[in-house]
This record gives structure tokens, C-alpha cells and sequence, in this order.
């Protein structure tokens, strides 16, 4: 059912920052930041041989990452991305082996234009996990 690593999500406070990091420190080709407010959050993609790390800021005060922000100031891995070939028999399965998928359980449109679900931490060791339709 698991596919391939699609990203590795960490959480900032000041995204320009962050991307400076990857960019010039690093030397990482960057995306630009683009908006995803049906996240509440904005992104940058670093593009790695075999696979992304996403910059995620918040978007205002209601955003889940303003919320991860507060009891991780320094921010950090917020969540890791797997890539399924149907996301919904993925989380059929998954439900019915009793994994807990957050909010109201039908797919949404990720960062990437492809449909995302997000999985409790607390049935992936302690792990926040997405998964995204290939």
C-alpha cells in the first residue's frame, strides 16, 4: 500500500528565512512561496534527488501550524508524506485496521493539486502522517 516518500514537512516561523537556508547555505533549488489557504498555511518546496522537504508558515493565528508553532518555538518536523496509488482504499484500509484519519475523512487537494489525507500521530508512533494520491 505505501509508496514512495513524497516530502518531509517542517514547520517555521519565517519561511523567507528558512528558504535562504536551503538556497544559500545548502545550495538546494527552492520553490516559490505559495499560499495554501485551505491548509491555513503557505509553502516552499526544496527539491532533493529523491524527494522534497516542505517549508510550511502559517497562515494566521487558526492555522495548525501557528498551533504546532506554540509548543515548538524553534519549529521542526511537523508531519512526513507517503505517496499511495488510491488514497481511498488506502484509507478504507487503514480504518479498518482501526488508524484514525483526521477530519472528516474524505480527501482534500494538497500543495501538489493531488488529494491528501492526514493520519493520527498518536496510531503512527507519535508521527503525523500524510498521504498523497500518486
Amino acid at each position: 500500500m505505501i509508496g514512495r516518500l513524497n516530502h518531509v514537512a517542517i514547520a517555521v516561523r519565517d519561511i523567507a528565512k528558512a528558504a535562504d537556508v536551503y538556497r544559500k547555505t545548502l545550495g538546494a533549488q527552492v520553490s516559490d512561496t505559495v499560499p495554501q489557504p485551505d491548509h491555513g498555511v503557505s509553502t516552499v518546496f526544496i527539491t532533493l534527488p529523491n524527494t522534497k522537504i516542505e517549508l510550511l508558515e502559517p497562515l494566521g493565528a487558526d492555522s495548525p501550524i501557528a498551533r504546532f508553532l506554540e509548543r515548538n518555538p524553534d519549529g521542526g518536523i511537523h508531519h512526513i508524506c507517503y505517496e499511495v496509488d488510491d488514497i481511498k482504499a488506502a484509507r478504507d484500509r487503514l480504518i479498518g485496521q482501526g488508524a484514525r484519519v483526521l477530519g472528516s475523512g474524505e480527501p482534500k487537494i494538497g500543495a501538489h493539486g493531488k488529494p491528501v489525507l492526514f493520519l493520527h500521530p498518536k496510531d503512527f508512533c507519535g508521527t503525523l502522517v500524510e498521504l498523497e494520491q500518486a
